[in-house]
């Protein structure tokens, strides 16, 4: 099973004007027109079993929206698994980290960037804390955004001291939090640095476009190939061009098919 941890839709009637905001904003080329339908086109022809679509909530008022569109997803498009998304904001974290829960979502996305706080902030930790306890995943943005680069929200230091306040000092037996973008986008050195212990994922989202394979390779040597999840940023990553970046590097095949699918189900508790 090929399982892509970190994808990209939005609703059909907002996806065309999305698109084009981020794009622009960017400078990239989107290889989807931004919808559910067309997002499982790319999937599909890429040879990838499943994708993981991963909201984001970047104003309060959008949970019970962006949450109840999640849920919606799931179950008309059986290809994808999205995930739920909350605001640091949000008036009621545990409450609504509870709901995500009974939605049968299983996890939630933060993006430390466009919400604009910064991921060892007291707030993200309460989100992390009752996210862990209802045995959610956490998926965050880390490392630059290429659209929004003036602050960094989710740096690696900061990333650890965030971990540090989640886990109480104590490395996690289960990885359960997920650091999008090599741990760290653009950030390399820093993330083998100072989160390379850590029993957590990083996944590959969109940095197998511009990294060599060197810069990878340091992070699967560094990390282990047992917690580094295939991921291609759709729309902004291509899956076809990442899986082949993945099969063409000096790993075994065990590793390959860990990182294409083997960590992503067993973290997704799937067969």
């Amino acid at each position: 099973m090929i399982i892509d941890f970190h994808t990209h839709q939005f609703p059909d009637k907002i996806a065309e004007k999305t698109i084009g905001m981020l794009a622009a904003k960017s400078g990239s080329t989107p290889h989807t027109n931004g919808t559910a339908a067309d997002l499982t086109r790319v999937l599909t022809e890429a040879g990838v079993d499943l994708g993981v679509v991963l909201p984001v909530v970047t104003k309060p008022s959008q949970f019970d929206t962006v949450n109840e569109c999640a849920a919606h997803l799931a179950r008309t498009y059986p290809k994808l698994l999205s995930f739920g998304g909350i605001h640091p904001d949000d008036g009621d974290i545990e409450a609504h980290v509870a709901k995500i829960a009974a939605l049968g979502l299983k996890g939630i996305k933060i993006h430390p960037d466009y919400q604009g706080v910064m991921i060892d902030d007291e707030r993200y930790v309460r989100i992390a804390k009752a996210a862990l306890a209802h045995g959610l995943m956490i998926v965050t943005h880390a490392g630059v955004d290429d659209g929004f680069p003036e602050t960094v929200h989710c740096p690696p230091e900061r990333a650890a001291r965030f971990l540090d306040a989640v886990y109480g000092g104590k490395n996690p037996d289960k990885p359960m939090i997920v650091f999008a973008h090599g741990g760290g986008n653009r950030q390399f050195d820093e993330v083998i640095r100072h989160l390379s212990e850590w029993n957590v994922y990083f996944d590959l989202a969109y940095i197998c476009a511009y990294a060599s394979k060197e810069d990878v390779l340091s992070l699967i040597r560094a990390h282990g190939a047992d917690r580094i999840l295939f991921a291609s940023d759709c729309p902004w990553g291509s899956p076809a061009d990442t899986i082949a970046f993945i099969r063409s590097l000096d790993i075994s095949e065990a590793d390959k098919q860990a990182i294409l699918g083997g960590n992503a189900a067993r973290a997704l508790g799937l067969s």
